[in-house]
């Protein structure tokens, strides 16, 4: 299946020379502290807090309008701390949905409107359905399904996702055009 090219607006998209594309209706804060490695987009109306803590985004990915980004964080009875969050190449995530995560593993999809609690972490190859509420802490293991509230394991996935999400990822990347 041929995906269709999706246009943006070229004058409303920054590209980097890593090939990055980055909505400038997003907001980065502490945009020193995020680390894009290239080819991925960011679309309109995301939020990354890069000022918590770093945050590092792998490559092939692609961040949906209105998704936001913080990473998680651990109260002390002298405060919090805020820790680094990683994800990895060739992940989706869909619009609206709010990511709290330690770690996001490698050729991982998370659908629409969801929201990975503090501390989850999601191993390489899983998916989180639409409208998906993981509690705080939870790990998702590889090639499964997440969904509900609160997120339960619902179905597996088989051996060739890494191919999937790879081509899905690559093929998003070439077909989002400027008009």
């Amino acid at each position: 299946m041929e995906l269709q090219d999706a246009f943006y607006n070229n004058a409303q998209y920054i590209e980097t020379a890593s090939g990055n594309k980055v909505c400038r209706k997003s907001v980065l804060c502490g945009s020193q502290n995020i680390v894009l490695n290239g080819k991925t987009i960011i679309m309109s109306d995301c939020i990354i807090r890069g000022d918590l803590a770093n945050v590092r985004i792998g490559r092939h990915c692609v961040i949906s309008s209105r998704a936001v980004i913080r990473p998680p964080f651990k109260k002390f009875s002298k405060g919090v701390a805020f820790f680094p969050l990683h994800i990895g190449d060739h992940v989706f995530i869909d619009e609206d949905s709010i990511i709290n995560a330690a770690h996001i593993g490698c050729y991982v999809h998370i659908g629409k409107n969801c929201v990975i609690g503090r501390r989850c972490v999601l191993k390489d190859c899983c998916a989180i359905a639409d409208n998906t509420v993981l509690p705080p802490e939870t790990v998702v293991p590889p090639f499964t399904v997440f969904s509900g509230s609160p997120g339960r394991l619902t179905d597996d996935l088989p051996e060739c996702t890494q191919d999937l999400m790879i081509d899905v990822t690559r093929s998003y990347y070439q077909h989002f055009r400027p008009k």
